[in-house]
């Protein structure tokens, strides 16, 4: 853990895979390490989490109180409201999520509320393993690299970096074929500020899995499939507009 000496922050070196090893609950990442290294003292917290950040115009109190419960009453009848009124769930989504159901309602809009019903205990099961060792040391150094001025990032060894570590570990023992990608560390850090781990765990799953299936694979096949795709499209474009923009100077037609 760091701590405050001397006015000056020292870090504690020991590994997060030591200090991950006696468990917390699910809810450890909804809280703030930013107290215990005395940043609150001097620096501002934005409403989002992050020390320093620009403080944005809140939406009016009222009207966030009635889109919470428009919500609340979507997440109590979910199955209905996304069989029979769709394009409506699709409206409020765009308007915003309510902060305080924001990570309930990513979970249900992901799947991962269904994906975690239906594996119960899988998660504590993962948790619970050691993992592979050249996975984990490839995690821990990655660590310290995802948001560094939030408040839930800013402890070495603090909660919300043992939860990261405890989420992207399971994804290992989940997924052994593919194993940890350094660019699946932001999304599940993102996730963790809003959920609980297992949550988290679950909403990590359903994007690598159903949303963007083949991009943290070995080798990034999807990915660079994808890029490829892209370049060859915009060359076309630009073939095209070359042409284009040829055929209006021939008739001096000015853009």
């Amino acid at each position: 853990m760091a701590r405050i000496e001397n006015g000056r922050q020292s870090v504690d070196t020991r590994s997060i895979q030591t200090i991950s090893s006696s468990h917390i609950d699910d809810e450890s990442s909804l809280g703030s390490d930013s107290e215990i290294n005395g940043f609150t003292s001097y620096r501002q917290i934005d409403k989002y989490g992050f020390i320093g950040g620009a403080q944005a115009q809140d939406v009016p109190t009222e009207v966030l109180r009635q889109r919470e419960v428009k919500w609340l009453d979507m997440l109590s009848h979910w199955d209905k409201w996304m069989i029979k009124r769709f394009n409506k769930v699709r409206l409020r989504c765009q308007k915003g999520i309510p902060p305080a159901l924001r990570g309930r309602a990513w979970l249900y809009l992901s799947g991962g509320k269904v994906k975690r019903e239906q594996n119960q205990g899988k998660f504590q099961e993962l948790d619970s393993q050691p993992g592979d060792p050249k996975w984990l040391d490839v995690i821990e150094k990655d660590l310290h690299r995802q948001f560094p001025f939030h408040e839930m990032f800013i402890s070495r060894g603090g909660h919300g970096q043992q939860d990261l570590f405890r989420v992207l570990k399971a994804y290992t023992l989940y997924r052994p074929e593919e194993g940890y990608c350094q660019a699946q560390a932001p999304i599940a850090a993102v996730l963790l500020m809003h959920m609980p781990a297992e949550d988290a765990f679950w909403g990590l799953v359903q994007i690598c899995e159903k949303y963007l299936p083949g991009y943290y694979s070995p080798g990034l096949v999807r990915l660079h499939g994808d890029i490829t795709k892209y370049w060859k499209t915009e060359r076309i474009l630009l073939i095209l507009l070359s042409r284009s923009a040829k055929a209006f100077i021939v008739i001096t037609v000015k853009p």
